[in-house]
């Protein structure tokens, strides 16, 4: 996951006095789920990063940063702690349009853009952004 801060997971957890083990069952993940990913061995997923997120009574954006200017589609969605099928749900769309949107691989039209960026809670202008960064990013990088 892009901008994924381990350290600051971490520092979150141990700020709230609690074990990985005692995180890992209150957000019904894995046992060694939270170790992997304090180790920045795994990456999360979205959907079990919102459940330790809300365990910890913090944003996902205290565990995700990528600033606004370098933002692709699929950061906003997980900033927003959406999985590209919720997102799909909440726009009316589907899945690999989502993804297809989020890689920048098909052409965004107006209507896809508004509706995308409602389901997020961003400007149009954001979303639009994003999906240029996302369609001129360097070969070999992901989005």
């Amino acid at each position: 996951m892009r901008g994924f801060r381990p350290g600051n997971l971490a520092a979150a957890r141990r700020s709230m006095g609690i074990s990985r083990a005692e995180l890992a069952r209150q957000a019904d993940i894995g046992g060694t789920t939270i170790t992997r990913w304090e180790r920045d061995e795994a990456s999360p997923q979205v959907d079990l990063l919102a459940r330790v997120v809300k365990v910890l009574g913090i944003e996902i954006s205290d565990l995700v940063q990528v600033p606004v200017a370098e933002r692709f589609p699929g950061d906003w969605r997980v900033l927003r702690g959406l999985t590209q099928p919720q997102l799909g749900a909440a726009a009316g769309t589907s899945t690999q349009m989502v993804g297809s949107v989020e890689r920048g691989e098909i052409s965004l039209s107006d209507a896809m853009a508004k509706k995308l960026s409602a389901a997020l809670g961003i400007s149009e202008t954001e979303l639009r952004a994003s999906y240029e960064r996302a369609r001129s990013r360097p070969h070999g990088e992901s989005a």
